[in-house]
């Protein structure tokens, strides 16, 4: 199928280009530089040993400096424990199979420790992750041998736009504590008999939608859901909120913050407190002595003692079997009672969930996810459920050909404009009051988003103006060239001000509300940090104003929000602030009050900007930053 064809063709110059992008980061470089890419974790130290699956040894290392360094490790990724005396030779690679804080677990690919692990240099790798485009390409190539099949290919069909979705007639839902559009969405869930769509704008409350979706899906029809989505703060959200709500839920994977009530969800939480676990531990005991005991016969020996440690390996591999059938027992046991069963979309092929189906199958923040790997999952259902907001950030994609050529489009994009009769838009929203979100609205929902009356007039303190903006064309604010990365130290300098005096304006600074101060550019975000740390007057209140990008807030929410649009040129190059989805994310983060701070003479370039400037005009909200001058 040409559909199929054309996909695996993009994930193949994106899976090129991601890997190309780490061998440039990780080929002849020392282990501080990877640690400082997030690549490695470097020095670390084994903490402990035990036996894994198979005949692998599973190792518990830590990480014992520069623990304040962001990192790229987690669960299911491959990496490499090595020594930094001969990092090239002295490595052994293997599976990150837990990460939480500063310690991580990784199954090797061995039996046993090597020498060189007791003479200290350790560190962790990152390697490239081939398994995952494995996943993804495998399900590709399965997805397009079924949509030739009717039957089965049924819903794949659906969702590539060669058939229409079907509903059932059912009794209507009732859910005390959803508005009008979140009961209708739940309604189009339990009706649809393959495909609903959710397209949950910011604030509208799409996860508690969901969640009261999938309490009836189970309650419908007695069988497990999937819920998977691209990140794992995604899939923990869900799996609390939808635990909270009673519902038996397992999470494949380990979750992206340590908390033990997420952690008692984990599969490796359920394991342990499982009544057969005893039984595992006593065998992977039992194993560990006979290997112990084989280990002593290493160095020097004749055909008796090669004999004696054959046996003893011989013993420790047939207890290891039972371990891993007693394992197998457990898992199965658990998968079975769990009602929702959470991962990612790639972690939805793991091990202990690979070949069961299921009735239905859940895809949250779909509008960021790489369509191949939607696959993945929606190759176990029946029936997908699709929820997000294409209108917001895209899925991340390292190949600039494959992104134009249509990576970027993600299958909630391609569906919702397939199958309208299937989306169901939520159209109150609870975060902003409604100045902020009526440019969004209009822009991007066709005006259709309401605030609710708990929000919609909600303003910083009496008589502010909840939207401004401020414009910098003509005051001299030229954006700089920083290597690849741009910044405008006196738009930066300017915002601060702006902010001071905001501050200033708090008549009760004992509540004082959260701030974002949002940038396109990596070096507008550290020249804005800089002067953030260096200001005397808003230094005190430092740890209510956070700093960062568009992509940290998605997801988001602060009762301030000012953007820092950085770009000034007598071009009128804007780079990609032209992506108008990420600029929805910066405009819908404030709760109370939304100031952007940019250059109209160069914004004004793209259509999007200057109906943002009109919008502002006609709310009285546009002012001069010569206002501000002298002041």
């Amino acid at each position: 199928m040409d559909y199929f064809k054309k996909l695996l063709d993009l994930l193949n110059k994106e899976k090129d280009e991601d890997r190309n992008t780490y061998l440039k980061l990780t080929e002849n470089t020392s282990a501080a530089d990877r640690r400082a890419q997030g690549l490695s974790w470097y020095p670390i130290a084994i903490r402990g040993t035990e036996p894994g699956r198979g005949d692998y040894i599973s190792v518990e290392v830590e990480r014992t400096t520069h623990k304040d360094l962001s990192h790229q490790l987690r669960f299911g990724v491959p990496a490499a424990l090595f020594s930094n005396h001969d990092p090239k030779n002295d490595r052994v690679e293997g599976t990150i199979t837990y990460q939480g804080g500063d310690r991580l677990k990784i199954t090797l690919y061995t039996d046993e420790l090597p020498d060189w692990s007791r003479d200290g240099k350790l560190g962790i790798d990152l390697l490239f992750d081939n398994n995952s485009y494995d996943e993804m390409q495998n399900a590709i190539k399965q997805a397009s041998v079924l949509a030739a099949k009717p039957q089965e290919g049924r819903l794949i069909q659906i969702l590539t736009g060669d058939k229409a979705p079907a509903f059932n007639i059912v009794a209507p839902v009732s859910v005390p504590r959803l508005n009008a559009s979140q009961t209708e969405a739940v309604q189009k869930i339990v009706s649809a008999q393959d495909l609903a769509i959710v397209h949950g704008p910011p604030g509208t409350g799409k996860t508690t939608t969901l969640v009261q979706a999938i309490k009836a899906l189970v309650q419908q029809n007695k069988k497990q859901v999937l819920v998977v989505a691209p990140s794992n703060t995604a899939v923990d959200l869900l799996s609390e909120k939808l635990t909270d709500e009673g519902l038996n839920v397992l999470r494949i994977g380990n979750p992206a913050r340590v908390s033990e009530k997420l952690f008692s969800l984990t599969l490796d939480s359920k394991v342990s407190e499982h009544a057969d676990n005893k039984e595992i531990k006593k065998l992977k005991k039992q194993a560990s002595a006979y290997k112990d005991m084989a280990h002593k016969y290493k160095r020097s020996f004749g055909k008796a003692e090669r004999d004696q440690r054959k046996a003893l390996f011989n013993e420790a591999h047939k207890i290891m079997k039972d371990v891993a059938a007693t394992e197998q027992h457990i898992v199965d046991d658990l998968v079975n009672k769990a009602q929702v069963i959470t991962a990612t979309l790639v972690g939805a092929n793991h091990y202990t969930i690979r070949d069961v189906k299921f009735d239905t199958v859940v895809i949250d923040e779909a509008g960021q996810a790489l369509e191949p790997a939607c696959w993945i999952p929606i190759l176990k259902a029946q029936k997908v459920i699709l929820a997000g907001d294409h209108c917001q950030l895209p899925p991340t994609i390292k190949s600039a050909e494959a992104a134009k050529n249509g990576l970027s489009t993600t299958l909630l994009e391609k569906c919702a404009a397939l199958h309208p009769e299937a989306v169901v838009l939520l159209e109150e929203q609870y975060r902003m009051h409604q100045d902020i979100m009526g440019f969004s609205s209009a822009e991007f929902y066709q005006g259709k988003l309401k605030a609710h009356a708990s929000v919609a007039q909600r303003l910083l303190f009496p008589g502010d103006m909840p939207v401004s903006f401020v414009d910098t064309a003509g005051c001299g604010f030229d954006e700089q060239q920083q290597g690849t990365s741009i910044a405008n130290p006196e738009e930066a300098v300017f915002l601060l001000k702006h902010l001071n005096k905001l501050v200033g304006n708090l008549t009760d600074t004992t509540n004082f509300p959260s701030i974002a101060i949002i940038a396109p550019y990596k070096e507008q975000i550290r020249v804005l940090n800089e002067l953030l740390v260096a200001h005397p007057d808003l230094l005190p209140y430092s740890n209510h104003i956070s700093v960062n990008t568009v992509d940290s807030f998605q997801g988001q929410e602060r009762d301030v929000v000012y953007i820092s649009m950085t770009r000034s040129n007598a071009e009128g190059e804007i780079g990609f602030l032209s992506d108008i989805r990420r600029m929805n994310v910066a405009l819908t983060r404030a709760r109370k009050k939304l100031v952007v701070i940019g250059d109209s003479s160069t914004l004004t370039r793209l259509a999007f900007y200057a109906d943002l400037i009109d919008y502002t005009e006609r709310l009285n909200a546009y002012e001069s930053a010569w206002t501000y001058v002298g002041e």
